[in-house]
């Protein structure tokens, strides 16, 4: 039996066979994977918020997109790994592909380093320039504190899973990936509802959960000989590779501080509704994450579809890939955006007790439906730009749509609709803006797709 699964989803050559079934036997183990990590995610938020009540669902949540602006430059070696690691893979270079992977491990240690003193001494202050309420800003800190000590097992679990996608086994990182969740959900459980130990206990089980996952993905590349080697002189540093990563990868790392910071400055705005709003804000957060899922999957599919294709030099075939990805991303997005819409009341009531926050969180979430479609373009077709070696023009198109658009929108409506009523404005204004940023993302995207410039990037 399990054969047969790893003969459908193991190594992945898609530089052979239809594109559109590659890039769906290659999506499916991704996209249970992403289900896994947002259930990860979710039940961090269910177990909190039923244990610990809404204003510790509201620290963890307020935590979440501080911890992501400090992810930058791991999203960057990530991402330029990966990028990096399907093109020899698909040009068949075993020498450049093993000085890529054990450059890329060394470089990793060292960033681990970095963040993990950079972190502890600007999280609170960075925490009290947010205008974190007081009632939030000690569940906050606590609980980027603990993830920031652990930040090692976290990088080298995603970035380890970047690459064994670039090589093809989306199989593996599904695994691994579904073993931490495992762990996570029971030590979550044990630690919060058990032993009491509240937003730190959600974060030391998140530490524990992605250092065992990490180890994981150690043992299984150590295996890989037969694709590359994996041998102690290939962990010293290689100028060389490590430049090209940090080239091709600090683009998507700036891209994610970009949307980081975006989210941070309106985290500021959100937090100046108050505590009902932030936990709202958190709840529809976790459900748009289960509606991310097939757009973030089929975007990480084309990324490594169109590397291994254009390090074959089938740019033929990359278009066509390119165009059908796209269909099966968006339609498969309208599909579970339509089922959270249907059950959204009873979505939103599994992470609180308070029936009027679950009503204003169903609300919000029909304000978002149409943009988890237009997300489907943006990222299907941002992955095959990334996965050629562009990762400058979604950058720019993240710039416009997040910084440019979303941040002036989102503060412009909430002064235009300030009112004696309602001296903070409207809350709608929040995911309105988001909205707006997504359609125009999309379009931006598929124009630039359209004039091609992306061809000219392979390594």
């Amino acid at each position: 039996m399990w054969e047969k699964v790893t003969s459908l989803f193991g190594k992945v050559d898609m530089t052979q066979g239809r594109p559109w079934e590659k890039i769906v036997i290659f999506t499916i183990p991704m996209l249970i994977g992403n289900i896994a990590q947002q259930l990860y995610n979710t039940v961090d938020s269910i177990v909190v918020g039923k244990y610990e009540g809404d204003n510790a669902l509201a620290a963890v949540g307020s935590a979440g997109p501080v911890f992501n602006l400090l992810l930058v430059l791991f999203v960057g070696i990530s991402m330029g790994a990966s990028i990096m690691v399907s093109q020899y893979f698909g040009s068949r270079d075993r020498a450049n592909l093993s000085k890529t992977i054990g450059s890329t491990i060394t470089l990793t240690a060292a960033a681990s380093v970095l963040l993990m003193v950079v972190g502890v001494l600007t999280i609170r202050p960075l925490l009290v320039l947010l205008d974190t309420p007081d009632t939030l800003i000690d569940w906050c800190t606590s609980y980027l504190m603990i993830l920031l000590l652990g930040i090692a097992g976290l990088a080298y679990y995603n970035i380890l899973c970047g690459v064994l996608r670039g090589l093809g086994d989306s199989l593996s990182a599904l695994v691994y990936l579904l073993v931490a969740t495992v762990i996570n959900i029971v030590l979550d459980i044990w630690f919060v509802a058990g032993l009491r130990l509240g937003v730190a206990g959600v974060a030391l089980a998140t530490v524990i959960a992605q250092l065992v996952s990490a180890v994981l993905c150690v043992i299984k590349l150590r295996k890989m000989t037969e694709l590359f080697d994996m041998k102690l002189h290939y962990l010293k540093p290689d100028r060389e590779n490590i430049m090209t990563v940090l080239r091709l990868g600090l683009p998507s790392g700036l891209t994610q501080a970009i949307f980081s910071l975006a989210m941070v400055i309106v985290q500021s705005l959100t937090n100046s509704f108050g505590e009902m709003i932030i936990a709202a804000n958190v709840i529809i957060m976790r459900v748009d994450g289960f509606a991310m899922m097939p757009n973030f999957s089929f975007g990480t599919a084309m990324t490594t579809y169109a590397g291994q294709n254009v390090g074959a030099r089938e740019y033929d075939r990359v278009k066509l890939g390119a165009k059908q990805g796209t269909l099966i991303a968006v339609g498969t997005s309208a599909a579970i955006t339509g089922l959270i819409l249907l059950f959204g009341p009873y979505l939103m009531g599994i992470f609180t007790n308070t029936g009027e926050l679950a009503r204003l969180s169903a609300d919000m979430m029909k304000i978002l439906a149409v943009g988890y479609i237009a997300m489907a373009v943006t990222q299907s077709l941002s992955g095959v730009m990334r996965g050629a070696g562009d990762t400058v023009t979604p950058m720019w198109i993240s710039l416009l749509t997040t910084v440019a658009i979303r941040v002036p929108v989102a503060y412009g409506l909430v002064y235009l609709t300030k009112t004696e009523v309602l001296p903070q404005g409207r809350y709608e204004s929040l995911w309105i803006s988001l909205l707006v940023s997504w359609v125009l993302g999309a379009v931006a995207t598929f124009l630039f797709y359209r004039v091609g410039s992306w061809k000219k990037k392979a390594l």
